[in-house]
């Protein structure tokens, strides 16, 4: 996976509790039990440590980390 993957991965360790095993890119923020605070949390972070914003109101429960990381690569190049 790519670099902003292994970002997001270190962000969710980092703000939530999520097993090891259970953090992949195909598991969403449903099946890692992220909750509404955390989803604010995760979208700031994104913003600062990688440099683009993500809305909270983005990071729906059937969002994968694959996805995810996909739309951060996304608006990094488009800046």
């Amino acid at each position: 996976m790519s670099t902003t993957y292994d970002q997001l991965v270190g962000i969710l360790a980092r703000l939530h509790d999520a097993p090891a095993d259970r953090i992949r890119p195909e598991a969403t923020l449903g099946e890692l039990d992220v909750d509404s605070l955390t989803t604010v949390e995760i979208s700031i972070r994104i913003e600062r440590d990688l440099g683009v914003k993500v809305g909270d109101d983005e990071l729906q429960p059937d969002l994968t980390l694959g996805d995810l990381a996909g739309l951060v690569d996304a608006r990094q190049t488009a800046l």
